[in-house]
């Protein structure tokens, strides 16, 4: 039983991803590691090289610039990485996601324990969205609470619409949930890194008159933002250590500027009151 990593990325160092140490979080697992370089320009291809792991395997792509339906270039360099892994389980980490060191032996173990129960086709991961700062999450249900991070390879499981999770002939996956949480960094970084990424993300998904109307000449501020937040008290992976130490901006979270919407409210009293959040969506069918 072996495992592959797989990932993607493009100008990560020019847009602030923490890729590297995403990698470093899952390579000790991992019996090799793939990665999808696209055509960067800020060296991005060279921090990887300079990793120096014999598991690391670079393969080059060009991204299409003009693909902006529904952020499938993201799925379509996840399935190029993903093509390229020779093992039987795949295990997939986008750049902005972090697994800590306590957890990753969890995963080894599910692999082991489900290996030769076919039913298992996957397994699905919680998520902690930080957002501002190392020290508030996202607790809104408008972030996804779960995705798969993990599958059986070389049988047709495909990532499925912007690389958000994985399907086979548009079937949903059959999986089990593991007590490992994904980190996912997406919302921090200093205000202008953040506009910088979301101006490259949105441009996956619309035109660039739209990317403009919505970006240009507007300052990006953490504190316009009606995000529901959750203070964070546990530990960051390892990896991620210096980044969150050496964090030089100043986040203040105003609870009192947020507003839930009531369909929000009425999802969040039923999860507090049962664990059930209501019409979550669900791209897998998960097995207890």
């Amino acid at each position: 039983m072996k495992i592959s990593g797989f990932t993607y990325i493009r100008n990560g160092l020019k847009l602030g991803y923490p890729f590297i140490e995403s990698i470093l979080s899952i390579l000790p697992i991992c019996d090799e590691f793939i990665v999808a370089v696209g055509d960067s320009t800020d060296g991005t291809r060279d921090a990887i090289v300079a990793l120096n792991s014999p598991k690391i395997k670079i393969i080059d792509t060009i991204w299409d610039s003009t693909n902006r339906i529904g952020g499938t270039e993201m799925a379509l360099q996840a399935k190029i990485a993903l093509e390229n892994c020779t093992h039987d389980w795949a295990l997939h980490i986008q750049a902005d996601e972090v697994f800590h060191e306590n957890d990753i032996q969890k995963i080894v173990n599910a692999v082991q324990k489900y290996d030769n129960d076919k039913t298992i086709e996957g397994f699905l991961f919680p998520y902690l969205h930080f957002y501002g700062s190392y020290q508030y999450i996202c607790k809104s249900p408008r972030w996804y609470r779960r995705e798969i991070r993990m599958i059986r390879n070389r049988i047709g499981f495909l990532p499925y619409k912007d690389s958000q999770g994985f399907r086979l002939n548009n079937k949903k996956l059959t999986v089990k949930l593991l007590d490992v949480p994904v980190y996912h960094y997406s919302r921090v970084n200093p205000p202008e890194l953040i506009k910088q990424k979301m101006m490259a993300f949105h441009g996956m998904y619309n035109s660039e008159n739209w990317v403009r109307e919505h970006y240009e000449n507007k300052q990006f501020v953490f504190e316009d933002s009606s995000e529901l937040l959750e203070k964070f008290d546990g530990t960051h992976p390892k990896t991620m250590q210096k980044k969150v130490n050496n964090q030089d901006w100043e986040f203040v979270y105003h609870p009192e500027k947020v507003i839930i919407p009531f369909k929000y409210k009425f999802k969040l009293w039923v999860e507090k009151l049962t664990g059930w959040l209501p019409f979550e969506y669900k791209n897998y069918k998960l097995i207890k």
